[in-house]
């Protein structure tokens, strides 16, 4: 966190840490909706699963928003490619919902299970059209402000997020089969593996004004090597419990649950961190390695 405490802040850096403040906000909105809906439906195998309860709202709701704001954050440089990229893929865990397994408590007896329930399909359809409209208007708009030299450096953003327009439409109109039984489970791995790199990220490069002290960069370190571990853990549970019973101890949400921690934990502790700047640093070109962590240790004793 910057040294200097200022009283009075900036209509921008206000802005900066709301929405700093929101994007964790829905990962506590998350675990608050799924905890609310347990009484009705249970505990059910994963925090995803709650699609298909009364948690659907606030779940679907929640990751929109936190789209929204890390596109707004994105900043420059290869956090905002970082951050474009997560906002690219947080909607696509809303709106293309998990399988449902067998025996599972709220689809009990699904014939198809594991499979999306036919009944959500129109939705599905619905959500993902409605993404790709408003996605084609955000690049479309990109480009022009790029071209325009309103936004500077984001081809490569530009890029990534055409690349998942063709791939969601050719999925979506060829093989929507495959989009329904993986595109969950796929984009929510990407999301974490994306915020992963971040943290890697700003354990070791500069992405703000001011360098994080030595502990926050082993914290970050940490944070990073728990979300790889925990989505190996995600990855090989999902595979090998895709067609389990539901009786089996609850592996995946307790996978999804520690993702999600993790995710709160590193993005609050980046927001105290870069709480008083006066210029918020993804609103500046930030660039260069920091030092190793044992010289800056030594020269902070």
């Amino acid at each position: 966190m910057a040294e200097s405490i200022t009283t009075d802040s900036t209509s921008t850096q206000r802005t900066h840490r709301y929405l700093r403040l929101a994007i964790g906000g829905t990962v506590v909105v998350i675990f608050v909706a799924v905890l609310a809906a347990v009484p009705a439906v249970g505990w059910l195998a994963s925090v995803s699963d709650y699609f298909y309860s009364p948690a659907r709202n606030a779940f679907v709701g929640a990751l929109l928003a936190a789209s929204a704001a890390l596109l707004a954050l994105s900043g420059r440089g290869a956090e905002r490619t970082i951050l474009d990229a997560a906002a690219l893929f947080a909607p696509l865990i809303a709106l293309v919902p998990t399988v449902v397994g067998l025996g599972s408590p709220t689809h009990p007896g699904l014939a198809c299970a594991p499979c999306v329930p036919p009944e959500f399909e129109a939705d599905v359809a619905n959500g993902v059209t409605t993404y790709l409209v408003v996605l084609a208007g955000v690049i479309g708009l990109g480009y022009v402000l790029s071209r325009a030299g309103q936004v500077r450096r984001a081809r490569f953003s530009l890029v990534l997020g055409a690349a998942v327009f063709v791939l969601v439409l050719v999925l979506a109109l060829a093989l929507p089969d495959l989009l329904l039984d993986g595109g969950h489970f796929v984009a929510t791995i990407l999301f974490f593996g994306l915020i992963a790199a971040d943290a890697v990220l700003n354990a070791f490069w500069r992405t703000s004004s001011q360098a994080p002290p030595t502990w926050l960069r082993i914290v970050y370190i940490g944070i990073a090597v728990v979300l790889v571990l925990d989505l190996a853990l995600l990855i090989f549970t999902t595979v090998v419990l895709w067609d389990a019973e539901t009786k089996v101890f609850p592996w995946i949400l307790v996978g999804e649950a520690v993702a999600l921690l993790m995710f709160l934990a590193f993005w609050w502790l980046q927001t105290w961190q870069r709480w008083n700047e006066g210029d918020p640093a993804s609103l500046l070109p930030m660039g260069g390695r920091l030092p190793p962590l044992r010289r800056q240790a030594s020269v902070e004793r």
